[in-house]
């Protein structure tokens, strides 16, 4: 096992999609979160489709194409043609992502989404806004995608942060092998776990996998870890009573109380269009009036306390 003095050296590396400073809605106080691409799930709402993969991806925005074609020229690997009709094909399997197009585009049609950073370079961004962290009760928050599917380099960051003492918090699917997650709960002081679903088939209709290891590593977790419920509300998949209900008696269970709402919303669609990506939940609309306020009651009753993100 490396010790802290490796993560110090930065010879830990991973792909992370964006760094978000002065969050507020990441764990308690003012915090920065580190957003780690690679996901084992796909879930049908997912509003940062980019953070599936695990490797640099190409944004294209065809609305700001000018149709130079530098971009068809300056692909090494063939990625970019022109149509009959003059417009610009991407094949995605030839892509790289290595940014050789986003170089000699005029126009900012084109975006990488994702980048190559080792330990230190990630925690010299967190280091930053230390102060705001000693004066708030803030941290550092690993999102997603799964962060815990870059494990190492999760481990050494997190390890890092405890060096320099900054509170650590995991906003993670669970979806983990149990033995990565453990590890990476040696340096985690607060959990963010999403549950998406409590039925194991209906979860795999939604996300593409079983639930079985998902709530097995809530038990683990809450074993050992404060940790925050969270479930991304989506109308009429996976709102109802019955679904509700039975998530109230596994947290019962664990000895939760606190459980986090996210509301659907369709905010990341268009980046569905920008990586060649189809949104599956195109006519699905967001909730209305005081319909979570609803939901939100009806866990209250059973004893919860219920936050809004």
């Amino acid at each position: 096992m490396r010790n802290h003095e490796s993560a110090a050296k930065g010879d830990v590396r991973g792909c992370v999609f964006n760094i978000e400073r002065f969050a507020i809605r990441d764990g308690p106080g003012i915090r920065t979160t580190v957003f780690l691409k690679g996901c084992p799930l796909r879930c049908l709402w997912c509003s940062n489709p980019e953070s599936m993969q695990p490797f640099p991806q190409l944004f294209y925005f065809e609305n700001l194409c000018t149709r130079c074609y530098r971009c068809v020229e300056a692909c090494p690997n063939k990625a970019n043609t022109v149509t009959p009709e003059g417009a610009i094909a991407i094949d995605r399997s030839l892509c790289q992502g290595c940014g050789k197009c986003v170089e000699v585009c005029p126009s900012k049609a084109r975006e990488i989404s994702g980048k190559i950073m080792t330990v230190e370079e990630v925690l010299e961004e967190v280091r930053k806004d230390s102060l705001f962290y000693q004066n708030s009760g803030g941290g550092i928050t690993a999102s997603g995608g799964e962060p815990a599917h870059q494990p190492e380099f999760l481990w050494h960051l997190f390890a890092g942060s405890h060096q320099s003492a900054i509170h650590t918090c995991l906003d993670t699917t669970g979806f983990v092998k149990t033995e990565s997650l453990q590890r990476i709960l040696e340096h985690t002081d607060l959990v963010l776990y999403d549950i998406k679903h409590m039925d194991p088939a209906r979860h795999r209709e939604l996300t593409g996998v079983d639930n079985s290891l998902i709530l097995e590593n809530a038990r683990v977790v809450a074993a050992s870890r404060p940790m925050i419920i969270r479930v991304p509300l989506i109308p009429g998949h996976n709102d109802s009573e019955e679904n509700l209900n039975a998530l109230t008696k596994f947290m019962t269970e664990l000895g939760l109380k606190r459980i986090d709402l996210l509301p659907y919303h369709s905010l990341g669609k268009q980046k569905y269009t920008r990586l060649g990506l189809e949104y599956k939940l195109d006519e699905l609309k967001p909730y209305e009036g005081d319909e979570v306020s609803v939901i939100k009651a009806a866990l209250e009753s059973h004893g919860l306390e219920v936050g809004i993100g």
